[in-house]
């Protein structure tokens, strides 16, 4: 169970947290883009509209969790990347994927298909801040409001690749 609600802005946060004296967090996104990027929970803050999300969703090992979060959606963020596909053609489209890979080891691959405005148009956000808390000092989470199991939750988001399903051999 979860509600999107309208667009909000969150206050910005000093990224350079006492925690990472190595400097912020860097979401480092890949693969077949017209615009690879690396950026911060600040830059997702900043550069994107904030949207919140109030989600349920059962943990194998701590049983169901309530949070709200706060953040862009991927999808804007992964536009902006400039995908390399052709954008008029659907069935180019709906042949790319995203793997996203947490700071923790924990893995997840999408199909742009879900989360394109004509598909499946989900609302997955890469959230900024989590129950109000900004992400800052450990990274992104990636936002699944639809999903009833929290396994696609990726915490400390540490890169976005993009690429495309190939043809399977022996048409």
């Amino acid at each position: 169970m979860s509600r999107i609600g309208t667009p909000t802005r969150t206050a910005a946060v000093d990224p350079a947290s006492p925690d990472r004296p190595d400097g912020p967090c860097r979401l480092l996104i890949s693969g077949r883009l017209l615009r690879p990027a690396a950026l911060t929970v600040a830059d997702l803050r900043d550069r994107w509209e904030q949207h919140h999300a109030e989600v349920i969703f059962d943990c194998a090992t701590n049983g169901p969790q309530h949070h709200t979060f706060d953040g862009p959606l991927l999808r804007d963020v992964m536009e902006d990347a400039g995908p390399a596909f052709d954008a008029r053609r659907r069935k180019d489209r709906a042949r790319f994927l995203l793997t996203v890979t947490g700071g923790d080891g924990h893995h997840a691959v999408l199909s742009w298909a879900e989360i394109d405005a004509d598909f499946g148009n989900a609302p997955m956000l890469l959230a900024t801040a989590m129950d109000g808390r900004p992400l800052d000092a450990e990274g992104s989470q990636l936002v699944v409001p639809s999903d009833r199991c929290g396994a696609r939750y990726i915490s400390a988001i540490r890169g976005i690749r993009v690429g495309s399903c190939e043809e399977p051999d022996g048409r």
